[in-house]
């Protein structure tokens, strides 16, 4: 995961810091500066020459830091080297003179640089293209840059600080951007009854699959569960079902194709009751989020099984389609938390990214492979790390 985002971000800081970091006064220019500097001998020549009358002293660092403020280097430079040929030529006072006058060149021209608006404007573009293009939805981009701006405009950094300031922005604004997730195996061991868990999605994202696998971490917890095969549409899937509930040696309630899914999920909590079952995992048809009244039918087994969790089953390879379909369920059913499959060839990490900041509902596993052991918990801070911007 994030293999082509994290390229693209870390190109993308190292493109605002070198150019950020270039100095407008080049080396070159420092070294005339020392050649038309004046050294002791010629100094001390100068005080023995015939005493002329003196020229009017100048205030130097006042017409120098004038010209610099106009933008014009050859002329600040000019007028440096002017007003040391008007100083009083005592050697030692000269000398600190001059120092003083590299010394603030340097500080001016070294690379060190304020970020503005508008420059970083320009910059901005290039880093939401690079988020869109990484499944990161628009109104999260939108976020993630608007944020990157407040905290970097306006700084007066070096070259290194501005990538390093760059790294840390983008991690802190992604944990604000990511929701942090509950832990539903803690609700499950602390309830008495039943914990009821409604699993729903859309076709082919791998629902039945990832229930299996979360059977088996209950179950390897040492919390007894029981299936319930509430899709009853989809050619094969009760068998599919209770071929996952066979080898895990968990019990599965089924009933005939087309019968009503609701009933199946109420007759397998009236078993887990009298069984004294800890958690019922009902299974569902998936559903387009387009189908307004398939989506309706999920609110009649939401109401009649009345679960303690309502978990969307997603693909992280969908990206921004992901989005809409997670925003779809919500709204008309009302999600709880978010489990992403094929996280594991999912390059980009976009979506991740985007469905919980949507919804504002957390992300609470990520399926990694085809195995019952293939399901990781999220964990916001081990996300970030993934993208190895240091």
């Amino acid at each position: 995961m994030f293999s082509k985002l994290k390229n693209k971000l870390k190109s993308w800081i190292g493109k605002v810091s070198e150019e950020k970091g270039d100095s407008k006064f080049p080396q070159e220019a420092e070294d005339k500066i020392k050649e038309e500097a004046p050294d002791k001998k010629s100094l001390k020549k100068s005080k023995n020459k015939s005493k002329k009358k003196e020229p009017e002293k100048k205030d130097v660092d006042g017409i120098l830091k004038e010209e610099i403020e106009k933008g014009g280097y050859i002329e600040a430079e000019k007028t440096f080297n002017e007003g040391m040929q008007k100083f009083e030529p005592d050697t030692e006072k000269t000398i600190e003179k001059l120092n003083e006058k590299k010394s603030f060149f340097k500080s001016i021209f070294s690379g060190k640089k304020v970020i503005s608006s508008e420059e970083f404007e320009k910059y901005s573009e290039d880093l939401e293209m690079i988020l869109l293009e990484n499944n990161v939805a628009l109104e999260v981009a939108e976020k993630i840059i608007y944020e990157l701006k407040g905290k970097i405009v306006g700084k007066d950094l070096e070259k290194k600080e501005i990538e390093t300031l760059i790294k840390k922005s983008l991690k802190e604004i992604l944990k604000e951007v990511l929701v942090e997730p509950f832990d539903i195996v803690k609700e499950i061991e602390e309830k008495r009854t039943p914990y009821v868990i409604l699993f729903c999605g859309i076709n082919g994202a791998g629902k039945t699959t990832t229930i299996a696998k979360f059977a088996s971490l209950l179950k390897s917890k040492k919390i007894n569960c029981v299936l319930a095969a509430g899709d009853t549409f989809r050619a094969a899937s009760i068998e599919q079902l209770k071929e996952h509930g066979e080898k895990l040696k968990i019990p599965v309630i089924a009933h005939e194709y087309g019968s009503d899914p609701a009933a199946v999920g109420f007759d397998a909590i009236k078993y887990s009751k009298k069984n004294n079952i800890k958690a019922v995992l009902i299974d569902t048809a998936g559903r387009m989020h387009t189908a307004k009244n398939l989506l309706r039918e999920m609110e009649k087994i939401k109401r009649v099984n009345s679960p303690d969790r309502v978990i969307f089953l997603g693909e992280s390879i969908t990206g921004n389609d992901s989005v809409e379909q997670v925003r779809a369920f919500d709204e008309t059913i009302g999600i709880d938390g978010i489990i992403l499959s094929k996280a594991d060839i999912d390059e980009k990490g976009g979506t991740a990214l985007s469905v919980g900041y949507i919804t504002k509902k957390p992300i609470l596993y990520l399926g990694t492979g085809q195995k019952y052991k293939d399901l990781e918990k999220f964990d916001k801070e081990k996300f970030i790390e993934k993208l190895e911007l240091d």
